[in-house]
């Protein structure tokens, strides 16, 4: 809830690929504190949800990417246990190429690493992380090469 209304808050998220791998966050705060993810955050004040998958990016990695398909538009509804919403966010993903940078922990995560989709099975992730990085996946193999 903002401001008393009950609005959804924008998010976005950049699913980066380095070769055959995919950059994933271990995220270092609450609600999904030491799941892994693809890095994001939200959407700030006049700025273009890639801008923040851009940004976010940046301050969670180090990595900066060419984010040029929009991967998915998620809804991440969070409930307590009876069944109220805490949370609502729409999600923006863009997915696209590492250009530069090491991979760091910076800002909210506490760690970071490629990892090739085989690998995606064996982590603690969050909810759809998998689904959406395979649909990335599948997205960018098909896009036409520039």
């Amino acid at each position: 809830m903002r401001d008393g209304l009950k609005i959804p808050r924008l998010g976005a998220s950049a699913c980066v690929w380095r070769g055959s791998q995919v950059l994933l966050v271990q995220r270092g705060k609450a609600p999904a504190e030491g799941l892994w993810s693809l890095p994001g955050g939200h959407v700030e004040w006049g700025e273009t949800s890639r801008q923040a998958a851009e940004r976010e990016l940046q301050e969670e990695t180090g990595i900066t990417a060419s984010l040029d398909l929009r991967a998915d538009v998620f809804d991440a509804i969070r409930r307590d246990d009876q069944g109220d919403v805490q949370s609502h966010y729409v999600i923006s993903v863009f997915t696209g190429h590492w250009i530069s940078g090491e991979a760091r922990a910076g800002d909210d995560a506490r760690a970071v690493r490629w990892i090739g989709l085989e690998g995606l099975a064996h982590l603690d992730m969050t909810a759809n992380a998998a689904a959406i990085i395979r649909k990335a996946h599948n997205l960018i193999k098909s896009a036409p090469t520039r």
